[in-house]
């Protein structure tokens, strides 16, 4: 019996992430079909439209959104949206932390070195944090509350979405060579992952 649980549960550890990624991915491609095709079917018609065109479609747009964006005056076109969205009460807060979610999942906006591990001010706990800011930045409100000699850190929470932002001395700070979306996959499987690391051993 005990085996036969063992088993179980080994089995149910392999198939649950793989049907979860299938899931998001068929939720994905739904929605894009849902949003996209009538508008294939008004201009094709059914004789002509096939199923995946819209996704196909999709990516186009993004691959071309993503080329012109090259230009400051297309880009800042694109970044519109985004900015009356960020000035809406309501919106403004769940866009902008979805926007942040995403910006650190990329790296975006993060210098090298912003990996850290942060031992604790008066003991020997260490976490595993990103640098968000740095004092010094004018027209920053946290960079202004922080010392001359002080970091914040993100501390990203274990089998959660969340974590804790702390403001520490330098001095208790080590860099690390690992990118934030490592960091991020790190932390928030405890260490459970597989990841291996691209350091080159000498």
């Amino acid at each position: 019996m005990k085996n036969a649980i063992q088993y179980l549960l080994k089995g149910l550890a392999i198939l649950l992430p793989i049907i979860v990624t299938i899931a998001l991915v068929r939720w994905l491609l739904v929605t894009i079909e849902t949003w996209l095709s009538p508008i294939w079917l008004a201009v094709l018609g059914e004789t002509y439209y096939f199923p995946g065109l819209a996704f196909m479609s999709f990516l186009g747009i993004a691959a071309l959104v993503g080329f012109s964006s090259r230009w400051r005056f297309v880009n800042r076109l694109w970044l519109l949206p985004g900015d009356l969205m960020n000035k809406m009460p309501l919106l403004n807060s769940l866009y902008g932390t979805i926007n942040d979610v995403f910006d650190m999942m990329s790296g975006k906006n993060f210098a090298q070195e912003s990996v850290v591990m942060v031992t604790m001010p008066g003991g020997d706990l260490k976490l595993i944090g990103i640098i968000t800011k740095k004092s010094g930045e004018k027209g920053d409100r946290l960079s202004e509350c922080l010392d001359e000699d002080q970091v914040a850190v993100f501390l990203p929470m274990s089998y959660n979405v969340g974590g804790y932002m702390v403001m520490v001395p330098r001095s208790c700070i080590e860099h690390l060579d690992m990118s934030p979306a490592d960091a991020l996959q790190l932390t928030i499987s405890g260490g459970l992952g597989k990841k291996s690391s691209n350091a080159k051993e000498e």
